[in-house]
Formats: structure tokens, C-alpha cells, sequence
């Protein structure tokens, strides 16, 4: 296979791993506002167990974008710069957003106090919605074109980045976030919780089957090719699946569906780009694979790398997922910053409580 080929097929690979990864993130991470029931203790315990389903695993799945950032900037130089300095506004609120997200995390339980904790949960929201929106926003310009000059240099300004079909692109990725954290938690809680994670996975199931559906079939009829009429209809397939499984209560299944959803929207926005990396619009020119790729020597080098440490990232990542594979409750968790051990036995229950006691708290 012809390596620029294969390289653009590869980092189509790395999108779908950040897209599918730190989907349930976004999605656990936007619930935080969304999911909590109760008095504001119960909230408190609420959100520290949805925190804590992703905890082990959160910014392992962000390598996956600064994976695939590198390997555009080493394999496609032109398609990066093109595509950074053209789109610098939206992706550096993204990059702004993801920063606000990571500090949020890290700190929110520095302090031993309910109000920190909560200002850091606010802006965990703040850093989960923004990237789930603007990434759609982004990947659907992408499908639709740019405006670019002969020099393959963006032309088209902000305000032409904001059109009808990127905007219901980015409402497409933010539904099917929403899904993918839902089942996730669905997966990884039990309980109270898990039967209201799989409520709130049936209603953004409904969604998705038809703000997503109908920006896939718009992609296709108006900027894709035949082939890409079956990522449309696997998607398809795959969200009537969630519905249906996570009515039935299979968790897993739900979960794995709506990955495969999430990987039919890749296959499709990068089909809908062959053989360029950025199609031009309105007869204007295109940034073709072959115009922006690096030399043959440099792909080389890269196949050899990739071939050797991407396995290995497979298997570490694989194995800490199976090690945290436990389902959790509010009974798993310690107290709380901020509450007393009383308020954590009222928020829990009278007959509940957590596996850690105080006097194990540091």
C-alpha cells in the first residue's frame, strides 16, 4: 500500500481511539450536571462516583489526541498547518477547554472543602461540553470543504467555520457523547445508579438515532461517495442496537454499540475527505493526501515506530481498563472533601456506608 495511504487510514485509526475513548469522558464529564439526584450531600456523592468511573482512565485516553496531532504533524506537515492556522479559533478554545478539564481534575480535591470541589466540578462541565460540540463543528467542515487559496492556505475566516451543517455536526457529536457516557456509566455503576444511567442511555439513544442520523444521511447525499452509504447504515444499526440492548439490560452491549457508532462517524467524515485531507469547496482547490504528505523516508521511519509501540499502548491501556473494571457505588467511596461523617451517612443512607471509614482518611 502506498504509505501516504496508509498513514491517512492511521490517523482516521487514532481519531476513532480519542473519539471513542474520551467520548464517554466528555459524556460522563457533561452528565455531571445532568445526572445527580437528591439533597446537595447526595449530589456530592453523586458526582464523585461518576468522577470516579473515569478516574483511573481519563487522561490516558487524551494520549490518543496528542497521538494523532503528532502524527498529522509528521506524516502530513502541509494538512497541519493548513488546518491549524486555518481552524486556530475553535481549536484553541478546544485546547483552552481540555486544559481547564485536566487542572479541574488534578485539583478539585486538593482542598478539603465542599466549595472547591465544587467550582472544579463546574469547570470539569465547562471542559466536557465545549470539546464535544467543537470537535463535530470541526470534522463536518471538514466533509463539507474549505475555502482555500492556490498556496492551500484557509481563506475562508471565522464566521464561514459556522454553518447549518457544522453546527448540527457538532450537535451530532455531543448526542452521541452523551450516549456513550450514559452506557458507560451504565457499565460501570450498579444499583440506584445504574438504572437511572440506563434511563438517561434510552433517552440519548432516541436522540442520537435522529439528530445523528440525519447529519449522516445530509453527508452523504450532499459531499460523500457511495461507498461510505455503509458506515451510514452500520451506524444505523448500531444506535437501534443500543436502544435496544440497554432496554434489555446488557451494558456491554449498549457500550460496544455505541463505539461502533462512533467508529461508523470516522469512517465516514474520512471516506467523505478522500483522497484529500482538506477538500475545497465552491470549485476552489483541495489540499490533496499526496500534496501534503512528508517524504518516503519519513513515512518509513514512522511504519517502523508505529509497528513496534503502537501494540504495546494497545496492551497497557487494554490491561488498565481490565484492572479497573470493577463496578462502583457510593458505598466504594470515601468521605467526601468537605462533608462531615455524618452528612455522608445521611446522604448515603441510614444503612449505608462507605467501605473506607474515617479514621483510614489522610
Amino acid at each position: 500500500m502506498d504509505l501516504t495511504i496508509l498513514w491517512f487510514v492511521l490517523i482516521a485509526v487514532l481519531w476513532t481511539g480519542y473519539l471513542v475513548l474520551e467520548g464517554f469522558d466528555f459524556g460522563v464529564g457533561m452528565l455531571l450536571s445532568l445526572f445527580p439526584r437528591g439533597t446537595r450531600d447526595q449530589k456530592v456523592v453523586e458526582r464523585r462516583v461518576l468522577i470516579n468511573t473515569i478516574g483511573p482512565v481519563w487522561d490516558g485516553n487524551e494520549v490518543w489526541l496528542l497521538t494523532a496531532g503528532g502524527a498529522t504533524f509528521a506524516a502530513f506537515p502541509e494538512w497541519y498547518a493548513t488546518l491549524f492556522s486555518g481552524f486556530y479559533v475553535p481549536l484553541l478554545i478546544i485546547l483552552l477547554a481540555l486544559i481547564v478539564r485536566v487542572v479541574a481534575f488534578e485539583w478539585r480535591g486538593k482542598i478539603a472543602s465542599e466549595a472547591w470541589g465544587h467550582r472544579f466540578d463546574v469547570l470539569i462541565q465547562v471542559g466536557s461540553w465545549i470539546p464535544a460540540v467543537l470537535w463535530g463543528v470541526a470534522f463536518a467542515n471538514l466533509v463539507r470543504g474549505v475555502l482555500l487559496d492556490a498556496d492551500h492556505q484557509y481563506v475562508g475566516g471565522f464566521w464561514a467555520l459556522i454553518n447549518p451543517f457544522a453546527l448540527l455536526g457538532g450537535l451530532t457529536t455531543l448526542v452521541l457523547f452523551l450516549l456513550h457516557g450514559s452506557v458507560f456509566l451504565a457499565l460501570k455503576t450498579d444499583g440506584e445508579l445504574r438504572d437511572r444511567a440506563r434511563s438517561f442511555a434510552a433517552r440519548f439513544a432516541l436522540a442520537a438515532v435522529v439528530v445523528a442520523g440525519g447529519w449522516a444521511v445530509w453527508a452523504q447525499v450532499a459531499y460523500s461517495v457511495t461507498w461510505t452509504w455503509a458506515a451510514v447504515a452500520v451506524a444505523a444499526a448500531a444506535l437501534v442496537g443500543v436502544v435496544l440492548t440497554n432496554a434489555r439490560g446488557r451494558e456491554g452491549w449498549a457500550f460496544g454499540l455505541s463505539a461502533v457508532a462512533i467508529v461508523a462517524a470516522v469512517v465516514l467524515i474520512f471516506g467523505s475527505m478522500y483522497p484529500d485531507v482538506m477538500p475545497g469547496r465552491e470549485g476552489g482547490p483541495s489540499l490533496s493526501i499526496a500534496d501534503a504528505s512528508s517524504t518516503d523516508y519519513t513515512l518509513t521511519v514512522m511504519t517502523w515506530v508505529a509497528v513496534i509501540l503502537t501494540p504495546l499502548v494497545i496492551v497497557y491501556q487494554s490491561w488498565t481498563y481490565w484492572v479497573f473494571r470493577r463496578r462502583l457505588t457510593s458505598r466504594d467511596l470515601p468521605a467526601p472533601a468537605g462533608l462531615t461523617w455524618m452528612k455522608v451517612r445521611d446522604a448515603l443512607g441510614a444503612n449505608d456506608e462507605p467501605a473506607v471509614r474515617p479514621s483510614d482518611l489522610t
